[in-house]
């Protein structure tokens, strides 16, 4: 979801302009310099008056004329460049939407809600495509085609068909999908007909009029809930950076929120446990944020909307809590903070201006790969990313290239999940394996343990003590960590009690813990950074061992870049030389 390349157009003509007014002036300045040099004397030729009077004075009058055409330019640009870098006062808000709005408990009598411990299939619905206009459909930039995936037809592929929505409900029942998250970028700043995002209104009645003919017809298509595409914090018609901590940013936010549900009747609502399903995209484009946005939202929801409450799920960039977490990239391989997150693969070479990235489908391969890998350790959730995102490659619906293969895998799959069949565990290099180990001097192919670089995580090859080892280098800003990755294949239950066994260099004084992907349902992402008991660091410059024990270790690749488990150093240096993961003979099957 690369907003830059398809949705801002106007913003790269600005700065265009900005650097053309600055050639112009460039020029004008030369001019006058030119003519200023000859008239001063600097270069006379007798019986030459056109080189002596007329050049000089015609070029003292261009480069007046540039200069001040330049300086005209930059009044105009002032404005917009301006707002591009600094913030513009807070506008008013506008009222919600939608007529479903200030409800009352009579409104949700046709509401059906799914409760925390069914099994739930769902996907990402992306409806920006508009045939009529080329919107999300040819890069903007220089008219080509921006879809590595293609549609079926071409005919009728617009956010404002009945009959386009229809259809991909229709086909999402018969993936077994239950929620679809319409991908919204409706802030208030977008509610302007003109404004660049306004599809995200216009495609929303549409969609609902769709979902209530299948209704009508006897279907089971999917219930709506939100997925709030958070880059419109920071990229919208207002040109605002929006911080989530002010009084402007909290109503900013709520008001994406109600928005959207006040255009949709509550009888086509997705409601977990009878609250409203929201998800969210990345924490970083918001100016700043703390829980107080949460709250806000959570409590202005409840009055406008006869009670109810939000199932607020945060992506796990968000310092804030919710009721469950979810990530994104599950396109690329399986993640499973709380809400699971996997995909057929990635392949985004038609989007302008992006560095490729692919991610092989193998043909299905890689899409039943990651569902085999959860299906193991189910959580009760899992987002299928995504249904159409043509863009990205990401699709699992009906498609030019790939037909109906990942509708009829998904089902496949999600009738699976939903019957709660646990496949074999995978046997590998390091199934027999009691122990797998990582080394500066060795690699995953021998060990089965892998270092994961991250940005709170980065070491450096040193020697300390006679031996070669990994240095921390400290983060400023962010805690001091190694990361791991633990081989699948030695992965042999949903829950097993591990010895992770660390051989460090005591550089300095402080404390070496360790936090793995683990039971503690109170620890951060749904376990994922489970705490072990820390041991002591004195700085005396030695070499020594420390067991740390890992009971429990689910090692669903739940912390940062996909790993395992990590180092926590709380020390200003360290080395470390070897840490091997042992089995002990106690393994929990409690998971299966």
């Amino acid at each position: 979801m690369n907003q830059d390349n398809d949705c801002f157009p106007k913003r790269a003509e600005i700065l265009f302009m900005a650097a053309r007014s600055k050639m112009i002036l460039a020029a004008g300045l030369v001019c006058l310099v030119a003519g200023l040099i000859i008239e001063c004397g600097l270069v006379r030729v007798q019986g030459m008056p056109a080189l002596h009077v007329v050049f000089p004075l015609g070029a003292i009058l261009l480069g007046v004329y540039l200069v001040a055409r330049t300086f005209g330019l930059a009044c105009l640009l002032w404005l917009p460049l301006a707002s591009l870098g600094a913030a513009v006062p807070a506008r008013e808000i506008p009222p919600a939407f939608g007529p479903y709005i200030n409800l009352s408990p009579r409104d949700f009598a046709e509401a059906t809600s799914f409760k925390e411990t069914d099994r739930i299939v769902g996907t990402y619905y992306f409806y920006w495509y508009n045939i009529h206009t080329g919107e999300h459909i040819t890069n903007p930039q220089n008219g080509s085609d921006g879809l590595t995936d293609h549609p079926p037809t071409l005919e009728d592929f617009s956010y404002l068909s009945v009959r386009w929505h229809k259809r991909q409900f229709s086909d999402m029942e018969d993936a077994g999908i239950d929620v679809a998250l319409p991908v919204f970028w409706g802030a208030p700043s977008e509610r302007d007909p003109k404004a660049s995002l306004h599809w995200s209104y216009a495609g929303l009645g549409p969609m609902v009029q769709a979902r209530e003919e299948l209704v009508r017809e006897g279907k089971k298509p999917p219930r709506l809930g939100l997925f709030y595409d958070t880059s419109t914090l920071q990229y919208n018609a207002w040109h605002v950076h929006v911080d989530l901590k002010t009084d402007f940013g909290k109503r900013w936010f709520y008001a994406t929120v109600r928005d959207f549900f006040s255009a949709i009747p509550p009888k086509h609502w997705a409601l977990m446990d009878g609250k409203a399903v929201v998800l969210l995209y990345s924490a970083a484009f918001a100016k700043d944020h703390d829980q107080g946005f949460v709250e806000f939202t959570r409590n202005q929801f409840r009055q406008e909307f006869g009670g109810h409450e939000l199932y607020f799920v945060p992506q796990d960039s968000w310092r804030v809590k919710g009721d469950n977490v979810c990530a994104w990239g599950g396109a690329l391989g399986l993640k499973n903070p709380g809400v699971a997150a996997l995909g057929p693969g990635y392949d985004d070479t038609a989007v302008y201006g992006r560095k490729p990235l692919v991610r092989k489908r193998e043909g299905g391969k890689f899409y039943e790969d990651n569902w085999m890998r959860f299906l193991r350790r189910p959580s009760n959730f899992v987002m299928v990313e995504t249904w159409n995102e043509f863009h990205e490659g990401t699709t699992v619906c009906e498609s030019r290239e790939y037909g109906r293969q990942y509708i009829e895998l998904t089902r496949k799959y999600s009738d699976l999940f939903k019957q709660g069949w646990v496949p074999a565990w995978p046997k590998g290099r390091f199934s027999d394996a009691r122990r797998v180990t990582a080394t500066p001097l060795g690699d995953a192919t021998t060990g089965g343990l892998t270092l994961v670089p991250h940005e709170d995580g980065q070491v450096r090859q040193a020697e300390a003590g006679g031996s070669v080892c990994w240095q921390i280098q400290p983060s400023p800003g962010h805690g001091t960590y190694v990361y791991f990755r633990v081989d699948d294949s030695f992965k042999n239950a949903a829950g097993m009690d591990l010895d992770l066994v660390v051989e460090y260099f005591d550089a300095a004084a402080g404390r070496l813990n360790v936090e793995y992907d683990g039971p503690d349902k109170s620890a951060p992402f749904n376990g994922a950074y489970s705490r072990s008991q820390a041991v002591p660091l004195s700085g005396d410059k030695q070499w020594k061992t420390a067991t740390f024990k890992l009971a429990g270790a689910r090692l669903m690749n739940g912390q940062n870049s996909g790993a395992d488990l990590r180092l926590v150093v709380e020390a200003g240096d360290l080395g470390v030389r070897k840490v091997t993961l042992c089995r002990t003979d106690s393994i929990s099957e409690s998971g299966r």
